[in-house]
């Protein structure tokens, strides 16, 4: 039986996959092959790359025109700045793969001579000079992962193949394809021994091209576990391919993750019978949350990284007025896959929006010593979320200056600390979902609780004091109306949190309740 591809390319004989030609625009990579181009596939990673490269190089290869060698260079990035080792490596691992996928050992019988006479700085060149030079066909390279290749080894790399450029394609590759997570224009290389930073634009500038490799759409989620159907006889709800379409926006890693975890994974979905349905695929995006695979723990380190930090926290503060973010650092995290530019800049999918935030709470609510019996009501099993939020109230008037110096996002403090505070309570109980961006001037938190024999919803709005406390309440209100219309929630509470340093505190905490068309709305002062 054929499964959900979490790790590594792609089979289709193995893998329920798209196929891989299909992903991009192949007429019109065949044409800039054709024109003897040089140029990059991008994308974040686990979407698919390296599945496309093979199946390209096996594309062009069936065919009688080209001789075409994918390698992947990581190996390199272990040799940091030492170039001699790192073109060893990568040499090493060209000769390798063109004996074993063209059956050709002209590389391997050649490269250490190369080396060792024309050193790291030079062997690249002349090996790929003399390759060319031995075929009868014009030679097709596709290059992956050349963005792990770390400073000099980056620029020597890149300046090796610019200075071949002009002999292509008899004494040269007429096509090279570099594939990373971003394009070469964007790479600021820190170069040692010019001790200076280089561009990728200037080391590689003749680049004709920069393809992206984008996310599946929702009727190619529909056919991905349209296969699964056909070959088990299980079927996805509507609501189920409706729900993976909104928490990945066809991310390809998450949405094979999804359906292996609720087909494979989950015993109940091991029940070919059963039709998946979307509360199952939430289940799933949860044990997926909670585990941090190794794809998730990739995406959350990056939030470490300064220049992440300065776009992704004004979005989770909701802050109102757009920032004036750096064109270079906003390009970089998108094509690090966190956040979407079209419309609204925003935190690219429904699993992404909530991983980042419970990743950089994640020691926080550990940390927290409150425990989730203390605010659970003994006779039908509810949250009392008026005793959690008092509490919370008290703590964060307690200790809400020193936790907040805590966080590397000091500006999306309170938001944060609240919800590490109700994370380690809900936990095991129930979900938080969460909505925010930049210049909604706010964040959902909506809270669904599996009581004795119903489920509780519950909204909190929570929001920044910036201008006056009635004008905020007013819009507060509103907005906590629509939300819990929205969701169809019972209990709505607005959160107000006033962060003027010299105001005191018996003035910032407050509790009152105000009744909004018709609905019960707590506002709490923090």
């Amino acid at each position: 039986m054929r499964f959900f591809n979490t790790a590594g390319p792609v089979r289709c004989q193995k893998h329920y996959c798209l196929p891989p030609l299909g992903r991009f625009d192949l007429d019109k990579i065949i044409s800039l092959i054709d024109q003897e181009k040089y140029f990059v596939l991008h994308a974040p990673r686990q979407t698919g790359k390296t599945s496309c490269l093979l199946a390209l190089m096996e594309y062009l290869n069936a065919g009688s025109k080209y001789n075409c060698l994918y390698c992947n260079v990581e190996s390199a990035q272990a040799a940091r700045e030492d170039v001699n080792s790192a073109i060893q490596a990568i040499l090493s691992e060209l000769g390798s793969q063109s004996e074993y996928f063209l059956k050709d050992a002209f590389v391997d019988s050649v490269w250490p001579d190369i080396l060792k006479r024309s050193g790291g700085y030079g062997a690249l060149n002349e090996v790929l000079t003399q390759w060319a030079k031995k075929n009868t066909k014009p030679l097709v390279i596709l290059i992956d992962e050349i963005d792990s290749l770390i400073g000099d080894t980056l620029i020597s790399v890149l300046r090796q193949l610019r200075s071949g450029y002009t002999k292509r394609s008899a004494m040269f590759p007429q096509s090279i394809i570099l594939c990373g997570v971003r394009d070469v224009r964007d790479y600021r290389i820190h170069s040692s021994k010019e001790k200076t930073i280089i561009t990728g634009g200037s080391a590689f500038n003749i680049k004709a091209e920069s393809l992206r490799l984008g996310d599946f759409e929702k009727d190619e989620i529909a056919e991905l576990f349209g296969q699964h159907t056909a070959e088990t006889g299980q079927v996805f709800s509507d609501d189920a391919v409706a729900l993976v379409w909104e928490l990945t926006e066809g991310q390809p890693w998450l949405v094979n993750a999804l359906g292996y975890e609720v087909c494979f994974s989950m015993k109940s979905g091991r029940d070919r019978t059963k039709v998946i349905t979307d509360e199952m695929v939430r289940l799933a995006k949860e044990s997926l949350v909670l585990r941090r695979d190794t794809h998730i723990d990739q995406l959350t380190d990056k939030l470490r990284e300064e220049r992440v930090r300065k776009i992704i926290q004004p979005i989770l503060a909701g802050k109102d007025q757009p920032e004036q973010f750096i064109e270079d650092d906003v390009q970089y995290i998108e094509d690090l896959g966190l956040i979407k530019t079209k419309g609204q800049l925003r935190i690219a999918n429904g699993i992404y929006r909530e991983i980042i935030p419970r990743s950089l709470i994640y020691t926080t609510q550990l940390t927290i010593s409150h425990e989730p019996a203390w605010y659970i009501v003994p006779d039908n099993g509810c949250l009392d979320m008026d005793k959690l939020l008092t509490a919370f109230q008290a703590f964060f008037r307690k200790h809400s200056e020193h936790w907040i110096e805590r966080f590397d996002y000091k500006e999306a403090g309170p938001q944060l600390l609240l919800q590490g505070f109700l994370q380690r309570i809900v936990n095991g109980g129930g979900r938080v979902e969460r909505e925010y961006g930049l210049g909604r001037m706010r964040t959902d938190l909506f809270v669904t609780w599996q009581c004795k024999g119903s489920v509780q919803k519950i909204v909190l709005e929570l929001k920044i004091l910036y201008g006056s406390l009635e004008q905020t309440i007013e819009n507060g209100l509103e907005q906590s109306w629509k939300y819990m219309d929205k969701c169809g929630a019972d209990e709505g509470h607005l959160i107000i949190f006033d962060r003027h340093e010299k105001k005191p505190w018996a003035e910032k905490i407050f509790k009152k309740e105000e009744l909004f068309k018709g609905i019960k709305i707590q506002i709490w002062g923090m």
